[in-house]
């Protein structure tokens, strides 16, 4: 079982990386494997919009036509077994990093999903299928924007074709009592887990 991590911070050290590894400690102590990508030590460009409606190889053919590191860390994602978005909370919203990246993924991953499914919320196949990922954001200062943080990945990996199957919000108040949890989450990880049938079928008891 492959986790890989994708970091939108750039302390190797700071509190994003420890709750990151927090849950990779437990994915190893479940007896699975991971990795750890920081996007700051990336080459990444911004999207271009290559052609004049905005598009570009990336609707007609499903990648980016940029050649830095955007493809390298596509390419892992698409052997992972579950991925995990780790990012420091910057206005209520994504770094700059994972923005860049994620905008680039989701227009190479969009198209790529049948036709009924776009625009629709919830896992649909992309590639080598549904990739289970989960958000997790840190927010220092007041601990103010995880919610709407939360809320931006959510939708934006939805978009992708992710089976989001958590979002984690940390506060620097509540980090210390967070971390057992997410080595929890690591453990819990490991064997792959889903958000089951969707759309799911109408309970009889509601």
């Amino acid at each position: 079982m492959q986790i890989l991590a994708l970091s939108g911070s750039r302390n190797r050290q700071g509190k994003t990386a420890q709750a990151i590894n927090a849950i990779l400690k437990g994915v190893t102590e479940a007896g699975g494997y991971s990795e750890c990508i920081f996007l700051t030590e990336l080459a990444l460009e911004r999207c271009r919009q290559c052609n004049s409606d905005g598009w570009g190889d990336c609707r007609s053919e499903g990648h980016c036509i940029i050649e830095d590191d955007f493809a390298s860390v596509a390419e892992k994602i698409e052997t992972a077994d579950v991925v995990i978005f780790a990012n420091p909370v910057y206005f209520g919203d994504l770094s700059e990093s994972m923005w860049e990246f994620l905008r680039r993924f989701r227009r190479t991953r969009f198209t790529r999903r049948p036709p009924a499914a776009q625009g629709v919320p919830g896992p649909t196949p992309f590639g080598g299928g549904d990739a289970p990922a989960i958000g997790l954001c840190y927010a220092g200062g007041s601990g103010n924007g995880t919610i709407s943080y939360c809320a931006n990945l959510e939708r934006i990996l939805q978009r992708c074709g992710f089976d989001v199957i958590d979002m984690i919000p940390v506060r620097r108040q509540n980090l210390e009592i967070k971390l057992p949890m997410l080595e929890l989450v690591g453990k819990w990880l490991v064997p792959k887990p889903t958000s089951g049938p969707w759309p799911l079928p109408i309970h009889p008891s509601r």
